[in-house]
């Protein structure tokens, strides 16, 4: 009899039937395990669609991902002279001159140039300071900037939380001004630092180079 055949319950059901691919598709793969091998062969024809999508979806999001990740790591480990001058504290301008300021030794061992004077207090040891601050190897690479993360470090001066050469180096600056520090290796970091996302290897001990500016020292600026 015509019809018998589309309602015989002992029928093997369809991919679409046991499955339904565009609901669950990765459940489809399970249920077809236990079909025949023709319906299995259904299944996955009908699974491949939604297969190609997600992976496609996957690759798109993986690509966006490193893309955003090459940028911010390409930003930050550029020489000084290809960076942004907005995000430098010795830009385009202060580069071209920063020979001609004197050297200040210091018996530590420290070199610094005042490349702008501030008007601001000097912080008294002890006191919680605001800084920018954006540390190079001596090649001038940077490894590290806070401007290009875009908020300033707060540290107390004296009280070690920063390397020796940086601490020393801010004990006389005064608020507002901007001092290049040139670091060496006994004063800076003793263990290194590894390589990371834009920043190149540090070695234990070897000398680094700051530029620090003094923006604001809380209890002092208030009064």
């Amino acid at each position: 009899m015509a019809g018998v055949g589309a309602l015989n319950v002992n029928a093997a059901p369809t991919c679409s039937q046991a499955c339904r691919p565009r609901r669950q598709p990765f459940r489809c793969q399970f249920k077809c395990q236990a079909m025949s091998a023709p319906s299995q062969k259904d299944c996955g024809e009908a699974n491949k669609p939604e297969r190609r999508r997600v992976l496609s979806q996957i690759a798109s999001l993986a690509a966006a991902l490193t893309l955003s990740w090459e940028s911010a790591a390409l930003a930050t480990s550029l020489p000084v002279e290809a960076q942004d001058d907005n995000k430098l504290l010795c830009n385009s301008e202060c580069m071209k001159t920063i020979d001609d300021i004197k050297m200040i030794n210091l018996p530590s061992g420290l070199q610094y140039k005042e490349i702008k004077e501030g008007t601001g207090p000097i912080p008294p040891v002890g006191f919680q300071v605001v800084a920018n601050y954006v540390a190079m190897v001596p090649n001038g690479t940077i490894f590290d900037n806070s401007l290009e993360k875009g908020k300033p470090y707060d540290v107390r001066v004296g009280a070690g939380q920063v390397i020796p050469g940086l601490d020393e180096g801010m004990k006389t600056m005064k608020v507002g001004g901007i001092r290049r520090l040139y670091i060496p290796g006994n004063l800076a970091f003793p263990k290194g630092l590894s390589s990371g996302p834009g920043r190149p290897r540090v070695p234990p001990k070897s000398p680094v180079v700051f530029d620090v500016e003094l923006v604001y020292v809380p209890g002092l600026d208030d009064e």
